[in-house]
């Protein structure tokens, strides 16, 4: 490929939580960009996390390297401070001191979300352990990935989450939680906006991840069947229309003036032009405000 078709050549990716669907997705398209990515999370050949999915960090690595980028596996919980102080000095040492993009995609919440409770009918513990695993992995994550990029005064920071307006999320810590990963990146664009380095949130709209494939009891050759089932699925994603996203943010040197705010794939393949894997352009949004709205009211104003 040309450094046209290829245009993080030469430049280093974080995504973690990186094994499975966004965050997976992320990883193989900045390679497939020319991009290192170092993928983490908890689930590897090493052994599976609670989560108890197949998907290890290894396989999404290989994907990346198979794209035409570097995939580099290390095994992270980044719910712990001092594992996630001992990657970043890997990569420090391993890449010259370089992070360019760091994408927080962290979630391991789906078993965590209770969606049939109001907030005093729910536990308590599980609900705070879904934002210390949502949110605080990526606080942990940008403390010390974050002095990389402003010791070069460059990057972007990517914090991927569920919805991208004021829209009441379904249930009181999931909302909660995707809601405050917003603010994060509003938060850190403030504080890294001197420095040079953008940071913004983005979501993807209805996204067959491997465990949406798997309870719609379809694979991606015949998702099409899943619409039986629930006719909206078929104006789902994939990962790799949110991971095009993703580069193209990455690739773009205006990247700055979209900083501190909170994007989706919806509105960015209208300006960047990519398009999901099979070559459509699904928009979420404009499926929403046609078909649901009326039902579920609008999507909201922008966060």
């Amino acid at each position: 490929m040309t450094s046209h078709e290829q245009p993080l050549t030469g430049k280093v990716a974080l995504v973690a939580g990186g094994t499975r669907g966004g965050g997976k997705g992320i990883a193989v398209e900045l390679g497939t960009a020319g991009a290192t990515v170092y993928v983490t999370g908890r689930s590897s050949a090493a052994g599976r996390s609670d989560i108890d999915r197949p998907e290890t960090i290894e396989e999404a690595a290989e994907q990346v390297t198979a794209s035409g980028g570097t995939g580099i596996p290390v095994r992270t919980d980044h719910s712990r401070p001092e594992e996630v102080r001992a990657l970043i000095e890997q990569v420090a040492a391993e890449q010259g001191g370089r992070l360019d993009v760091l994408v927080n995609s962290v979630w391991g919440g789906d078993h965590l979300t209770d969606w049939e409770h109001p907030l005093w009918e729910q536990d308590l513990d599980t609900g705070l352990r879904l934002l210390r695993r949502a949110v605080e992995t990526h606080v942990i994550t940008s403390r010390f990935a974050l002095p990389l990029m402003v010791a070069r005064k460059s990057g972007l920071v990517v914090e991927v989450t569920d919805g991208n307006t004021d829209r009441y999320r379904g249930s009181f810590f999931y909302d909660l939680a995707k809601s405050a990963v917003i603010r994060l990146a509003v938060a850190q664009a403030a504080e890294l906006r001197s420095h040079n380095v953008a940071a913004v949130a983005i979501t993807p709209g209805f996204l067959r991840s491997e465990a949406m494939l798997e309870g719609f009891g379809v694979t991606e050759d015949n998702w099409r069947d899943g619409a039986a089932k629930d006719p909206h699925f078929a104006h789902s994603e994939t990962p790799a229309y949110l991971g095009r996203a993703v580069a193209a943010l990455a690739a773009d040197p205006g990247v700055m003036a979209k900083t501190g705010r909170a994007l989706a794939t919806w509105g960015l393949y209208k300006e960047y032009g990519f398009t999901d894997a099979d070559g459509t352009q699904p928009d979420w949004a404009g499926h929403w405000g046609s078909a649901l709205a009326e039902d579920y009211g609008p999507l909201g104003e922008p966060l």
